[in-house]
């Protein structure tokens, strides 16, 4: 029996030519591959993402009636998604997958935002007219929220996903596979936005924010029971809880950007059979051909070895006439790392400084220059911010003919300066010290990681008092008073 494919769009997307000829592609090619594929079971989807009352699980929700009602009497299907289709699919896969009759077999994001896209936080009016990343259209503005980098929907979506224990991946569930590209289209690069000629990205979404192999750390404050059977707020963090995601098979594909008709790492693919997208489609098989999970590991072990090989090759990158002038560009590794600071009790904190420190001494001036690349806090959710990462300044990169060698580091740590430290409620500064430990779970190349810090709350007793009538008159007005560290002046 021939598969059935679905393909399903990214964002903002208005017209089904989106999906360029790689339909075509894969239907011509499928005899070859050993599979069979009928032009009359390839579904070309279209959804709804530009107005701003639509969200993304709206669009899941959607998904679903579609499924029920037009694949009816389709066992499974191989879903083919590209861009924001990856989340929305994921986003069904959490919610509706249990109760759907219809299957997906095998999940193939091509450059899915799973962690979001560092363009997101423009705005719709700066958006609207980039054109690596819309066509013509206004942006919903409820599925940019959840693209912005640190939103709580995606925290909160791959936060699942990462503590989750892989139960999900198989013959009986899902096979998940993530392709994206590195390169940028330059003649997409739009002058007055740096992120659509970001390294590390495909000029719309990192790589870290492609790959769903990513890890959660919790991080927490405790406290302290002194001899006299005091209280006391630590100064120190201790890790509560560590995971690792599931693994899944990550490509990173040679010469590929987001989107356009030359580079696109689906829009761009030709059914004439093209050198430039042979690398995709023979991704694209390799994925639709895994039924067990013996080949589905041997898979991520081939595609790991193919990526570093892309990804050496496409270390230095010449641009002629870019900008007016002959530019290279040292395309290295990237980490992507969010941290949440949220209190005790549930509550976010807004007001923190995180600083980054390394070595034995614990000092944040030991890291090499340049090893932070960008650093966002969310516009809604502003106790969570990401940071972005060049991972091969971090660990030492060797020389190469435009960069001397650089040393790295082999210890991380952090400082966390809360606000307020005074008042009726407040947070005390904390800090873990860097180790190698810490440093091999957090960053990562290609990859995100989690971090939730919580912190005490301190909540003054004199926030609360019960007074002898006889001390303070009954008509007594306590509206000015004031906290200080010896006790609440009056």
């Amino acid at each position: 029996m021939g598969k059935t494919i679905v393909f399903i769009h990214g964002w903002s997307v208005t017209n089904l030519n989106t999906y360029g000829e790689l339909p075509q592609r894969l239907q011509l090619e499928a005899a070859k591959n050993n599979l069979e594929i009928d032009i009359q079971h390839i579904f070309l989807s279209r959804y709804i993402s530009f107005h701003d009352e639509v969200g993304l699980d709206d669009i899941a929700r959607a998904l679903d009636s579609a499924i029920k009602e037009q694949l009816l009497g389709i066992q499974s299907f191989v879903c083919i998604t590209h861009s924001t289709g990856g989340p929305v699919v994921r986003h069904w896969w959490n919610y509706f997958y249990d109760n759907s009759p219809t299957k997906i077999s095998h999940l193939i994001m091509l450059a899915p935002a799973n962690f979001g896209s560092a363009l997101a936080k423009l705005g719709k009016a700066k958006l609207s007219r980039i054109k690596s990343f819309f066509d013509g259209v206004e942006p919903g503005q409820r599925v940019l929220n959840w693209l912005e980098l640190g939103s709580k929907s995606s925290w909160e979506l791959n936060k699942k996903w990462i503590l989750s224990d892989g139960y999900q991946i198989g013959k009986q569930g899902i096979y998940p596979f993530v392709l994206t590209g590195q390169s940028i289209d330059r003649k997409l690069y739009d002058h007055l936005n740096s992120y659509t000629g970001e390294l590390g990205s495909d000029g719309v979404v990192r790589t870290a924010a492609a790959n769903l192999n990513s890890r959660y750390i919790h991080l927490k404050q405790n406290t302290i029971k002194t001899t006299n059977n005091e209280i006391k707020i630590s100064t120190t963090l201790d890790v509560a809880q560590y995971k690792e995601s599931p693994e899944v098979p990550l490509r990173i594909i040679t010469g590929k950007s987001h989107s356009g008709s030359e580079m696109g790492i689906m829009n761009s693919v030709r059914k004439s059979r093209d050198e430039k997208s042979k690398e995709t489609v023979t991704s694209i098989f390799k994925c639709i051909n895994i039924d067990s999970v013996d080949k589905y590991n041997d898979l991520k072990k081939q595609f790991r070895a193919e990526t570093s090989i892309v990804q050496q090759n496409e270390l230095i990158e010449s641009a002629p006439e870019f900008l007016f002038f002959h530019t290279h560009f040292i395309h290295d590794r990237f980490s992507q790392v969010i941290f949440r600071i949220t209190d005790s009790e549930g509550y976010p904190i807004t007001d923190f400084d995180i600083l980054l420190t390394a070595g034995e001494d614990n000092n944040p001036n030991n890291f090499p220059p340049g090893f932070v690349v960008d650093r966002q806090q969310n516009s809604i959710n502003k106790e969570i911010i990401t940071y972005y990462f060049n991972y091969d300044l971090i660990v030492g990169a060797p020389e190469n003919e435009y960069r001397k060698r650089t040393e790295g580091i082999t210890q991380i740590g952090l400082k966390i300066i809360p606000r307020p430290q005074e008042g009726f409620v407040r947070f005390v500064p904390c800090e873990i010290k860097a180790t190698e430990d810490l440093l091999e779970k957090t960053i990562q190349p290609n990859s995100t990681t989690l971090i939730d810090i919580v912190l005490q709350r301190v909540v003054s007793k004199d926030v609360f008092q019960i007074n002898n009538i006889t001390k303070y008159p009954k008509d007594f007005d306590f509206s000015k008073t004031k906290w200080n560290d010896k006790g609440i002046v009056e």
